[in-house]
């Protein structure tokens, strides 16, 4: 299984922001969107960074002015990608290693086309042993 097939179960919507946009303004996409983290993109549309829950959290907790501050200044810009071939379990073991819960999914022209969550990757390795399991019970079922 690869990333292709989870993105053919997502919304096709890619919730992004811009590197100049403040934090107060990543907070309120991420609230009014009900999600964990904003892809960054530049002005070629290119990924230039993600930033997460977790990165504001870590900011807030030094610096009590950070609303002002801008995504770039938080975001993390060593942006791990993933491209629709990759293979889910590679990707589950990089971003479990990496420690990272979200990953952005490009073209071949590095364009974002969708982004995955760890949630995602271990909803679809569920479904697909559900599916053996289930399966295996109608061979058996059908075996008696």
């Amino acid at each position: 299984m690869d990333l292709r097939s989870i993105l053919a179960t997502k919304s096709r919507q890619i919730i992004t922001i811009g590197p100049e946009q403040t934090l107060a303004e990543a907070l309120m996409v991420l609230q009014q969107h009900d999600i964990g983290a904003l892809v960054v993109l530049g002005g070629d549309n290119e990924v230039v960074g993600i930033i997460s829950e977790r990165d504001i959290v870590r900011v807030a907790a030094d610096d009590q002015g950070f609303f002002r501050l801008r995504v770039e200044q938080v975001m993390t810009r060593d942006v791990v990608l993933g491209i629709p071939e990759d293979d889910v379990i590679h990707v589950a073991h990089v971003m479990t290693e990496r420690r990272f819960r979200h990953l952005p999914v490009v073209d071949a022209d590095k364009h974002i086309i969708g982004i995955i969550s760890i949630g995602d990757v271990l909803k679809s390795q569920r479904d697909k042993f559900q599916g053996e399991i289930d399966t295996l019970e109608t061979q058996i079922l059908a075996d008696d």
